[in-house]
């Protein structure tokens, strides 16, 4: 009798118990999040001291990404989440504390950013990594699914639910929030066992070593290294099309707050319906397949968006929907095809030079993005990135290199 690997069998208990914990985790640190940057807002005022804590939440996780990777390879897994998560709930603790007796500097928080950062630069990682040891391969496309999902409902709950926290609450009550969510991730870690991958014998190298055979292994791939040049692309015009966003709203759509909560919604809607939708799916039998298909579509309602008349608001909320519901399950399942190419001992280098790639682009694709708007209007730049969207997604759907190389790990794993 073939053992139950169903997504609510006994054998996937320990993993759901430690993934809630970290969605609780994830919930308190977007709460926190958003305090933060709503104290520097009506603090300062300044647009400068925002991009400042910006650049400090960013920095850790580019520059760090590849030794945190090599380390986590290295260490025990289960002891880097741990760590990690206590690491950040100590410094918003030592935040509240300041803030208590009154003695909090705008460089005090850049400090706890960066902190912040650099812990999640390591459980991040970790956690993926600890993810294809825990689960079964045919129920990866469902967590990562539900992963999408999570991430959705947290960017709708928390920013609201912390803005009503801060009218009703000082700020250091609501930051502490933070402390006990720590909590709940770290207690089930104390008792549920983390399976570590085999590891070679470290003593006679060095983090450096491993760091470069975790670039020479993404460069012998070359499909991975395809999907990794799209992946970047994509993040490149996207993620200043939605900074872009509050400009098209009042500009184009002569809209408000309200308009551009309604647009944010839809997007985060899409992203839950999304992930629950593939989590109940599971996808194509090819993971690929499933998520270049479902870029595509999320590129085409990108550019559905771009061309929504100004007086059809609805319309573009529409088209946003459905970018947000496609790009979840596109999200998911790049996730999962990562999760079975990468040796195991080797997921937390690859895991983070793929985020630090892609979180890298950010900076650039803003440089090019202001100029293209202040000159072609911001519906220049969300036609733009649908495009992009689009074609990248489509020469990954149609790649004869990640077409074999998934096709020759699937059949190696069957026999």
């Amino acid at each position: 009798m073939s053992e139950d690997t169903g997504f609510l069998s006994k054998q996937m208990h320990p993993y759901l118990v430690i993934f809630s914990g970290q969605a609780f985790s994830l919930f308190g640190s977007r709460l926190v999040q958003f305090a933060l940057v709503w104290y520097l807002t009506s603090q300062t005022g300044s647009a400068q001291v925002l991009a400042t804590a910006s650049i400090a939440a960013i920095i850790p996780q580019v520059v760090l990404a590849p030794f945190a990777g090599a380390f986590v390879d290295r260490w025990n897994r289960k002891r880097v989440m741990m760590v990690s998560d206590s690491l950040i709930a100590a410094t918003v603790l030592v935040l509240a504390g300041l803030f208590v007796i009154d003695r909090v500097e705008v460089w005090y928080i850049y400090v706890v950013m960066l902190i912040r950062s650099t812990g999640a630069a390591f459980q991040w990682p970790a956690m993926q990594a600890s993810t294809s040891m825990m689960v079964p391969r045919e129920q990866l496309p469902r967590i990562a699914g539900l992963n999408q999902s999570l991430q959705g409902l947290v960017s709708i709950v928390a920013p609201p639910l912390g803005a009503v926290l801060l009218e009703m609450f000082p700020i250091e009550y609501v930051i502490a929030v933070d402390v006990l969510t720590a909590i709940m991730a770290v207690g089930p870690l104390v008792f549920i066992a983390v399976p570590q991958p085999e590891r070679k014998d470290l003593s006679a190298r060095g983090v450096l070593s491993d760091m470069r055979e975790g670039f020479s292994w993404i460069w012998s791939k070359k499909s991975l290294v395809q999907i990794m040049m799209i992946s970047l692309v994509i993040n490149m015009v996207t993620n200043p099309a939605f900074s872009l966003l509050p400009l098209l709203v009042t500009d184009y759509f002569n809209g408000g707050a309200i308009e551009l909560a309604w647009i944010q919604s839809a997007n985060g809607l899409g992203m839950i319906l999304g992930g629950l939708a593939l989590g109940v799916w599971g996808g194509f039998k090819s993971k690929s397949k499933t998520a270049f298909s479902a870029i595509t579509v999320a590129g085409l309602g990108l550019l559905g968006f771009s061309q929504t008349p100004g007086s059809l608001l609805w319309l573009g909320i529409c088209f946003v929907f459905i970018f947000g519901f496609m790009n979840s399950i596109g999200n998911s399942s790049f996730m999962t095809v990562l999760q079975t190419m990468i040796p195991h001992e080797m997921q937390g280098r690859v895991f983070t030079l793929v985020m630090a790639t892609s979180i890298a682009v950010a900076p650039l694709g803003l440089t090019i993005a202001g100029p293209v708007a202040e000159r072609l209007g911001v519906r220049s730049w969300f036609l733009v990135s649908g495009f992009v969207i689009v074609a990248g997604a489509l020469f990954g759907l149609f790649s004869p290199g990640i077409k074999s190389f998934e096709q020759a790990l699937s059949e190696s794993e069957e026999s």
